[in-house]
């Protein structure tokens, strides 16, 4: 990048390893929109999106506060942009009707501000790494929220989304009973609701070995699945005929075999119902993920889709909001439902066993399917 331009002196190995990071994360972000014209980056696609140019600010901004503001101890870049490109500050619903950066001063801010993160990584190193694993993260999870105003808009580059058919039939996976130590260790990075590692007893339950395929779905919606009260839940009828719901077009045009996405956590109640299972919960789906890796029949399709669990978004015993509470406190309750697995959008660096998607059980904007449980 041509910002790599301004250092002046060389950086340490550390340094540079996450320079390189960085520079591969703004490369996947960039590539992610360079056949966009400025319309398609202003424009509001939805209302609960952002336009894609704010995406791109906040990206810069989050860099500058974290990487060579609080971590560097350098001044922010441009100080009158942090409150503009606070996603708490600025919620999504006004975003598009603020006077934010255009796309080409939204791009020169993103160059300038990692100018920064190399005078700030030349003058104080990487430290213990957290910081510059998060902004790292941060970018590469903004690269699939991009992509799921592109895939709203129409505008997913040719090739996406890269879904394909899982082989094998929709078996089960029988878990035994058993104890195992739930979310990350204290080595290394994780988010603070990953952590702390506790142990959990888990009693035998038994867990589809790949997500439920389009042509499952769309026997389901086809043979009444929309229809049939007494298979939602009340909040999830409500929405549903409030919004005159019905499945996703992505399923009925998708590869027949291929993990159905797009579907709330209100449909996949609502499915796993019609077929006498239910959702797994957080900590069933992380035993099977951590038990049955090593097995040759494990469980198949993982990081295809995001798989809805029963479980609403909590902090583990002993959980320690870090490095600010806005990260996951603000969203622990009963609004919130948890994802895992990752999708085909999701970053390796970013999706991992322990770690914890949420969203409201409303939505399927994001790149969402369903993996079955029921009782062993």
């Amino acid at each position: 990048m041509a910002a790599r331009a301004v250092k002046t002196n060389p950086l340490s190995p550390d340094a540079e390893q996450v320079l390189r990071a960085l520079d591969t994360a703004r490369e996947r972000t960039l590539g992610l929109i360079a056949g966009l014209d400025d319309q398609a980056l202003e424009r509001v696609h939805s209302p609960i999106m952002s336009p894609l140019v704010w995406d791109l600010g906040h990206i810069a901004a989050y860099e500058d506060l974290w990487l060579c503001h609080r971590h560097g101890g350098l001044p922010l870049l441009r100080g009158e942009l942090a409150r503009l490109y606070d996603a708490f500050e600025t919620p999504r619903a006004i975003r598009g009707e603020i006077e934010a950066l255009g796309p080409d001063d939204a791009r020169a801010y993103m160059e300038a501000v990692r100018a920064h993160s190399i005078q700030a990584l030349d003058a104080r190193g990487v430290g213990d790494g957290v910081i510059c694993e998060m902004v790292i993260r941060h970018e590469l999870q903004h690269s699939e929220t991009m992509r799921q105003t592109m895939m709203i808009a129409g505008l997913l580059p040719a090739g996406e989304p890269a879904l394909t058919a899982l082989s094998g039939h929709e078996r089960w996976l029988t878990v035994p009973a058993g104890v195992f130590a739930m979310g990350a260790g204290a080595e290394g990075f994780a988010y603070d609701n990953e952590r702390p590692r506790h142990d959990v007893e888990v009693p035998a339950f038994a867990i589809a070995r790949r997500p439920v395929s389009n042509a499952s779905w769309m026997r389901f919606s086809e043979g009444g699945g929309y229809e049939r009260r007494e298979w939602w839940s009340h909040e999830g009828w409500a929405w549903k005929e409030e919004d005159d719901i019905t499945h996703h077009p992505a399923i009925a045009t998708g590869d027949a075999d291929a993990p159905a996405c797009h579907v709330s956590w209100f449909e996949a109640d609502a499915f796993a119902r019609a077929h006498g299972a239910r959702l797994p919960t957080e900590t069933e789906w992380e035993r099977a993920a951590s038990w049955s890796s090593s097995a040759p029949d494990g469980l198949a399709g993982i990081g295809a889709v995001w798989e809805w669990t029963a479980s609403q978004f909590e902090g583990y015993p002993g959980f320690e909001p870090y490095p600010y509470r806005e990260y996951s406190e603000v969203f622990f309750g009963d609004a919130y439902r948890v994802l895992r697995g990752g999708s085909w959008a999701t970053d390796a660096r970013v999706a991992g066993t322990t770690f914890r998607n949420w969203d409201l059980p409303q939505r399927r904007q994001i790149f969402s399917g369903v993996r079955l449980a029921r009782e062993a």
